[in-house]
């Protein structure tokens, strides 16, 4: 089951590569531990790597290695929210929040399949290289271009 999930990634990763076109030059990254050295262009995409290991994760590893300040982490939300919203309609979407009410929200314990929008294992390693995360829909693409061009985006902040 694990792999079918890391294959969606990958396919998914393939389609946002070609969208981004020209900004992304690279290959998709499957193993951030073998990424290359350096990058061409201004995005560099990545997938699901191994079981046991969160695609959140394997974005914070590529952020260490390439010495990046900010992740922007795709998926099928818009925001994070104070609570599950299916679960919870007082929840309320969040713009900006700091890394230690972010991580009361999602907990220190990671288990594949938990369902948070950035995952704890990763945010406490954002937490420590001082990483910004960005949580955003990854179906919109102008948002996404937004993102990228440092304008106003949809979108909740981690820092």
């Amino acid at each position: 089951c694990d792999w079918l999930g890391i294959m969606a990634t990958r396919l998914n990763a393939q389609i946002l590569k070609t969208v981004f076109g020209p900004l992304c030059k690279n290959d998709v990254v499957t193993d951030p531990t073998a990424a290359p050295a350096d990058f061409e262009g201004k995005v560099l995409v990545a997938a699901g790597w191994k079981p046991g290991f969160s695609t959140d994760n394997d974005a914070v590893l590529l952020a260490e290695k390439y010495k990046a300040n900010t992740v922007v982490n795709l998926s099928n939300i818009e925001k994070v929210y104070t609570d599950d919203p299916r679960k919870n309609p007082d929840a309320k979407p969040i713009d900006t929040i700091s890394w230690a009410d972010f991580r009361k929200i999602v907990g220190d314990e990671w288990v594949p399949g938990k369902n948070c929008p950035f995952d704890p294992i990763a945010s406490r390693k954002a937490q420590e290289l001082s990483l910004t995360v960005i949580c955003a829909g990854g179906k919109n693409i102008p948002n996404i271009r937004a993102i990228l061009d440092g304008k106003d985006y949809v979108g909740t902040t981690i820092k």
